[in-house]
């Protein structure tokens, strides 16, 4: 980290998803620029929020919440805001990529995949902003994965690409009020997750092919882009969306 993000020392940053994977690095990341950061996760991260405490100086205001209980996620978002004050930054990226089968997909299973990819999204949208009176930032984390074709993707894939559309909408309806809606898509992001179950050497070497920068993607390659949509640095930039895949989408 080298950017140092003034406006943001203090600001009150809310993350679904906090505390792993790219979760766990915006997490660190909001930190280091001095803002006060809530997090939600379904797992118990306590550990890692001590962690962060122990790095950064400041620690977290982590609650274990599942955010496809809406009630629950409202709950927490009101208690952190009650506990850390007004509500700056809203950064919804709590996501399961689960590989399915089309031909073997149940209702319940696109009903549970699109709960925790999709509506979690709408009504963690909904709830900020109700809690920004004074403007804000919103972050909205889809995936390059609608514009490459993910293979056995199909609710996740269908939940990202509505992710921007919903980006957009909101934009739309709250840019009177001052707050911004964004999002960010990244590509193949290296996590513990997909490093140890998903890929091999043999297939990341044929996917960096596809990329313009031929390189792995990990977790610390994308807080930046959050810290500057967070920020006043773009103030003028709602409804859209930047992607960090190395080029990917842009190859096809």
């Amino acid at each position: 980290m080298t950017a140092q993000f003034h406006d943001l020392e203090n600001a009150h940053v809310f993350i679904t998803g906090g505390g792993g994977g790219i979760g766990a690095a915006l997490t660190e990341s909001f930190l280091t620029q001095k803002a006060k950061v809530s997090f939600v996760g379904r797992s118990d991260y306590s550990d890692f929020a001590d962690d962060m405490a122990e790095k950064t100086g400041t620690k977290p205001f982590f609650q274990q919440c599942d955010v496809t209980d809406t009630k629950a996620l409202h709950a927490a978002m009101d208690e952190a805001v009650a506990k850390q004050g007004a509500l700056k930054v809203q950064i919804n990226n709590a996501a399961a990529d689960t590989r399915m089968d089309p031909a073997d997909i149940t209702v319940e299973d696109w009903d549970n995949q699109i709960a925790v990819n999709l509506r979690h999204y709408f009504f963690a949208c909904q709830k900020a902003g109700a809690l920004m009176t004074d403007g804000g930032s919103i972050i909205n984390f889809s995936s390059a994965s609608y514009q490459i074709a993910g293979e056995q993707l199909a609710p996740y894939v269908s939940s990202n690409a509505g992710i921007l559309g919903l980006t957009r909408s909101l934009a739309r309806d709250w840019g009177p009020r001052a707050i911004r809606v964004n999002a960010i898509s990244p590509g193949l992001v290296l996590t513990k997750k997909q490093i140890e179950e998903v890929h091999t050497d043999e297939d990341l070497a044929e996917f960096r092919k596809k990329q313009c920068i031929p390189e792995n993607l990990y977790p610390e390659d994308v807080p930046g882009t959050a810290l500057f949509l967070a920020s006043d640095l773009s103030r003028m930039m709602t409804g859209q969306c930047l992607f960090i895949d190395g080029g990917l989408a842009f190859t096809g």
